[in-house]
């Protein structure tokens, strides 16, 4: 059932529940008066008839005025009035025709006024002259009751039918922005972000409507960072494989290629005897074998932090300065890790590493400087990772490189924040504040959240 006609019949209840509250006590006030009425009558008629007796006293034949005595009722709406004796007279009230119709059984038996009867012995002088019985005859007043019922009905029905309409016509001019919000969230949740609402509201219902729109504003937003960060990350998808590809074409490829050259004239060697000159050429593979080593390795570091799962964050971040040093040892590095990461979770630590490296990398790159100082320490809940560098600064502080806004992802995609602090001149700063997750602890990822 839809939310007008659940008000329209909360309404109709209420008014119900009104109405029969009013009847019950129309009911019991309407009985109450045609009781009270019924007996005024019978104790005006008993007056009357005594009074008609002290009268007789005074005549010199009662039985002529008799007949006169009931006939004086003609007229009485209550009464009905029979003289039994030598001659009998009866006089009964008039029965009135109701405007509405005939009065329903159900509401005389509702009603439940009898008629009663009271005899009056005719007695003058000693004489009697028969019985005058008064019997009362609520029909006219019950009649009465029921046409003021009736006028007082058609009150309330009117008014209840004109309010149910008008909530009714109410209702749904109101409930209409509600509809127009419905269907605005179904073309928000299709993905049409750039959808608004507009118009004048009650003040309620502007406040949803603005709400609404800036919530409609902060998806489009996201929606649209999301498209741009994912661009991004292609990109730099792209231009890891590429750089993994080169290396592997570059550094790789040419040392398997000589190592194959070297095992076959090896071979070719000590077939025809020659040990001495197959024993260089099996040096030359060992040498280019040490080589590809060393070459895998850099880029299983770039590809993941080594040493993070064997020995702990100190020693992954000591091997990436490690790496930097013996390529630029004119540079003073200088790390100071904190020794409370016993148990730091491994999606933390890799972010961690990732910071460290893409810092330096691009101060060594790119800033010139003389001195770099990593630094990684815990307070509270919270893991704070700062890379400082004094070298030239950043010259476009507006546009970041891909390498960093890929951190700055990875940052935040673990429920932390990356900040920059760039002196042209004097140096650059990397601020990472990341929440400090256990091993037991974990972020879930974008599938998982949205099974969830």
């Amino acid at each position: 059932m839809s939310l007008r006609f659940r008000l329209i019949a909360l309404v109709c209840l209420a008014l119900v529940v009104s109405l029969a509250l009013g009847g019950a006590t129309a009911w019991v006030n309407a009985t109450r008066s045609v009781r009270t009425e019924m007996r005024s009558a019978l104790l005006v008629g008993r007056r009357t008839i005594d009074i008609a007796i002290e009268r007789l006293h005074q005549t010199p034949d009662p039985s002529r005025h008799l007949d006169e005595l009931v006939a004086s009722f003609e007229g009485n709406r209550h009464l009905r009035v029979r003289f039994i004796g030598e001659a009998s007279a009866l006089t009964a009230p008039i029965v009135e025709k109701p405007p509405f119709g005939a009065v329903p059984d159900w509401f005389v038996h509702l009603i439940r006024v009898a008629p009663v009867v009271d005899r009056v012995p005719i007695t003058v002088d000693g004489r009697d002259y028969g019985i005058m019985a008064l019997e009362t005859d609520p029909h006219n007043e019950i009649l009465e009751v029921w046409n003021e019922f009736t006028d007082s009905l058609v009150t309330p029905v009117v008014f209840s039918s004109l309010t149910i309409l008008l909530i009714y016509l109410f209702i749904g001019r109101a409930l209409r922005p509600l509809e127009g919000l419905a269907i605005a969230l179904e073309q928000v949740g299709d993905g049409r972000y750039r959808t608004r609402i507009g118009g004048r509201l009650a003040p309620e219902l502007s406040r949803l409507r603005d709400s609404f729109n800036r919530m409609a504003a902060r998806l489009a937003e996201t929606d649209g960072e999301n498209r741009r960060l994912n661009e991004q990350i292609l990109t730099l998808q792209e231009q890891e494989r590429s750089d993994l590809a080169r290396d592997l074409h570059d550094e790789v490829s040419p040392y398997l290629f000589a190592i194959n050259t070297d095992a076959a004239t090896a071979s070719r060697f000590l077939k025809e005897g020659r040990a001495d000159e197959a024993g260089e050429h099996v040096q030359s593979i060992a040498d280019a074998v040490r080589h590809m080593q060393r070459q895998v390795r850099s880029m299983l570091g770039r590809l993941r932090p080594v040493g993070l799962a064997e020995f702990g964050l100190r020693e992954a971040v000591e091997n990436l300065v490690a790496f930097w040093r013996r390529r630029r040892p004119e540079i003073d590095y200088q790390v100071a890790i904190s020794s409370e990461f016993e148990d730091l979770g491994e999606l933390v630590g890799t972010t961690i590493c990732r910071v460290v490296q893409e810092a330096l990398s691009n101060a060594v790159r790119h800033a010139a400087p003389k001195l770099i100082t990593v630094s990684v320490d815990r307070d509270s809940n919270e893991i704070r990772v700062v890379v400082v560098d004094d070298g030239l600064g950043m010259r476009k502080p507006n546009r970041l490189g891909y390498g960093l806004v890929g951190i700055s992802e990875r940052v935040r995609a673990v429920g932390g924040r990356l900040t920059f602090a760039n002196r042209p001149g004097e140096g650059f700063a990397v601020t990472a504040v990341l929440p400090y997750l256990r091993d037991r602890d974990s972020v879930p990822t974008c599938a998982q959240a949205a099974d969830s």
